[in-house]
């Protein structure tokens, strides 16, 4: 007796680590970054035949960049919808999401300030999934986070009127 295989979406997380470029992340473009903004985080989700669903964390501890009397994080914390048709093993995407940016700004420079935002924000990008087993495979991603609302820190906005950033990731997938 032949069946046919249940259609059921796929569940993966993947751990992924990365850099921050552009706008107000402190390094105006990646190939000349020699401050580059790290980052790392993970998303977990679904695959369907073309769409997949994903949430996704990720931290910049550096965020603004290293500067005496300066520290600086964000967080971003977005749902996201892949388009990711499989072709073979590999599968291109682009995406969009919206979610949390949580940036914290601490000045200590001239007096201690601190500044914690929570904004509003979406990200749109790119990338390919290349699996190399049936459960395991390798993950480049680019994408670009901008908030709805201004970013000011201690009452000042800066020369960007939101955050806004580009990050270039790469990570492990496991799809189970």
């Amino acid at each position: 007796m032949c069946r046919t295989a249940d259609a059921r979406a796929q569940g993966f997380i993947s751990p992924m680590y990365g850099v921050n470029f552009g706008g107000v992340s402190g390094c105006p473009q990646l190939p000349v970054c020699t401050d580059k903004q790290t980052n790392f985080g993970f998303s977990a989700g679904l695959f369907s035949k073309v769409l997949v669903v994903e949430t996704e964390v990720v931290y910049a501890p550096t965020f603004l960049g290293k500067a005496p009397g300066l520290s600086s994080n964000a967080w971003t914390f977005m749902a996201n919808l892949l388009v990711a048709p499989a072709v073979g093993p590999v599968r291109p995407y682009m995406l969009g999401g919206l979610g949390l940016i949580r940036t914290r700004v601490e000045l200590t420079a001239s007096r201690a300030t601190t500044t914690n935002d929570n904004a509003l924000g979406f990200a749109v990008g790119g990338g390919i999934i290349g699996f190399v087993t049936r459960h395991v495979g390798l993950r480049v991603d680019m994408r670009y986070v901008v908030s709805f609302s201004d970013f000011t820190v201690d009452g000042l906005t800066l020369s960007s009127d939101n955050v806004d950033y580009s990050r270039a990731t790469a990570g492990v997938i496991v799809r189970f």
